[in-house]
């Protein structure tokens, strides 16, 4: 029996120092998540929920500011063990899983603050997938294009917010959904013509 083919687009939203301040020893660490659960072409699940940082548990006020997201929200969070059970819940052994994101960061971060916890990674014997390398290479570009200018090329909007973890994981999805038609219309062969079909030069020779 064929294994089922699982996607999970991952969206994190990270902690940040304010300008031109210096933190002893600060990391980025996840304070907002997104999943959305992709099995056989269809959303199975999707996920959402705040986190509360570890290391450095009081936002800044920059980054309050940026994602919009308040103290009271990250307080009320998940744990970041309780975060890891979620994850470990989504990568179920019986699926083939990839894991997508927007840029690198999300996997790096997450394996940073696992390397800081003292937990295994949950995502053990998955492929990932940068989704904005993809998108640069299809289409050639010289640099990363961002996430909501990437879905604005293709004349469609961003889902929701941007910057909102859930947001941007149906966000990066639906780029996913438009990149993987694109790719398939390019991979058909064209269809031959009539000239294709008919040597004319030989056609013409019969008639001289």
């Amino acid at each position: 029996m064929k294994a089922k083919q699982q996607y999970l687009f991952i969206d994190f939203e990270f902690t940040m120092p304010e300008r031109n301040t210096k933190m002893k020893d600060f990391y980025a660490e996840i304070i907002e998540v997104g999943i959305v659960a992709v099995v056989d072409g269809q959303i199975m699940k999707q996920f959402s929920s705040f986190v509360t940082p570890v290391k450095f548990p009081k936002l800044s006020e920059r980054c309050k500011s940026f994602l919009h997201i308040t103290q009271q929200q990250v307080d009320s969070g998940l744990s970041f063990d309780e975060l890891i059970r979620k994850l470990e819940e989504f990568n179920q052994e019986h699926i083939e899983t990839t894991i997508v994101t927007w840029g690198n960061m999300d996997m790096k971060v997450l394996r940073q603050n696992c390397l800081a916890a003292r937990v295994a990674f949950p995502f053990q014997n998955t492929k990932e997938l940068d989704l904005s390398m993809e998108y640069k290479r299809f289409f050639g570009d010289q640099n990363q294009t961002g996430l909501w200018k990437a879905v604005q090329e293709y004349g469609k909007e961003g889902t929701g917010r941007h910057h909102r973890a859930l947001d941007d994981a149906l966000t990066t999805y639906n780029i996913f959904k438009l990149v993987e038609k694109d790719k398939r219309y390019l991979e058909k062969p064209k269809p031959t013509t009539i000239g294709d079909r008919i040597d004319f030069s030989k056609l013409l020779n019969e008639f001289a």
